[in-house]
Parts: C-alpha cells; sequence; structure tokens
C-alpha cells in the first residue's frame, strides 16, 4: 500500500522544512563548511534560519535540485563593520590566554548567548576586538542539493525552527 503524500510538498517555500547537503567556499577556494559526510542541514524557510540571500537563491527548488550559488556579503553576513572593533586593556585579558591576531575568544552576552570575537590586532596595553561575524565582508559560494521538503508542523512554527 502507498503512504499519503499529506505534508509533502513539492518546491521550497515559506514555512516548509527544508533538508539540503552543502558545502562553502570563499572566493579564495577555502573550504568554511559543509555537510559532506553528515546529515544535511535542515532549515524552517523564511524564518531567518539562513542567509537570506541563500535562502531567496532556493526558493522554489525541488527535491533531488542542485545549484551554485554566490552570496554578495550585503546578503549574507553584512560587509565589515569598524564600529564593531573594540579596544579593551590588555590585563582584561584572561592571563592563560597568549594574545596574537586572528585568536577567536568566546564571550557570553547578557542574555547568556555565547558568540566569537576575533584579535584583530594589539600592543603591550591593549587588544582590538572585532565583534563582526566571522565571515562579514566575504563573498560566499555554496554548492547545494536539496535532500527533503515538507511542511512545517504548527510547533515548528510556533517554535520558528525545524526540529
Amino acid at each position: 500500500m502507498f503512504g499519503s503524500n499529506e505534508g509533502v510538498i513539492m518546491q521550497i517555500k515559506k514555512d516548509a522544512v527544508v533538508s539540503m547537503h552543502y558545502t562553502l567556499t570563499l572566493d579564495s577556494g577555502e573550504i568554511i563548511d559543509s555537510s559532506e559526510g553528515s546529515e544535511p542541514l535542515s532549515f524552517l524557510c523564511g524564518h531567518s534560519q539562513i542567509i537570506p540571500g541563500l535562502e531567496n537563491e532556493l526558493i522554489d527548488m525541488k527535491i533531488g535540485d542542485k545549484k551554485s550559488v554566490t552570496i554578495q556579503p550585503e546578503d549574507g553576513y553584512g560587509s565589515v563593520n569598524e564600529q564593531l572593533y573594540q579596544v579593551i586593556a590588555r590585563d582584561e585579558m584572561p592571563p592563560d590566554v597568549e594574545v596574537k591576531k586572528g585568536l577567536v575568544l568566546t564571550g557570553q552576552n547578557d542574555d547568556g548567548r555565547q558568540f566569537e570575537v576575533v584579535v584583530k590586532s594589539y600592543t603591550d596595553t591593549e587588544v582590538v576586538l572585532d565583534l563582526n561575524h566571522p565571515l562579514a565582508g566575504e563573498v560566499l559560494h555554496f554548492e547545494t542539493e536539496i535532500v527533503d521538503i515538507r511542511l512545517a508542523e504548527p510547533e515548528e512554527l510556533d517554535h520558528g525552527h525545524a526540529h
């Protein structure tokens, strides 16, 4: 006996749960992230779970479709914002941390959410931290393959993310 098609949709649209494999590279060809060898990425379309430029490019794709997508910074993680550079006194750094340019540190905001900052530069007395997203200012290249598309469950819509 065949199952019903309830919950199955044919194309990516708002409120669909999409599962896709992807590889993300920079202009340099460096692979930044990939789902290869692991579970596909699942997200709730239209709910700001992935960068807007990529989400817009996926609309109307079908299961099995593959697409190469180039996303400019303004449709990805934004341009580098120099107002997000923060200068702190060198002695505010943990004493066991060897400060060096490019060092990634994990911070925590008032809500308890973790975020990463990068040491942009330093002197004997101060450290300049870059609070921009690590991919700000980068052109992003995605290779995508749509693995599954289904209607979101009411609970997923209420929570704003795929389960």
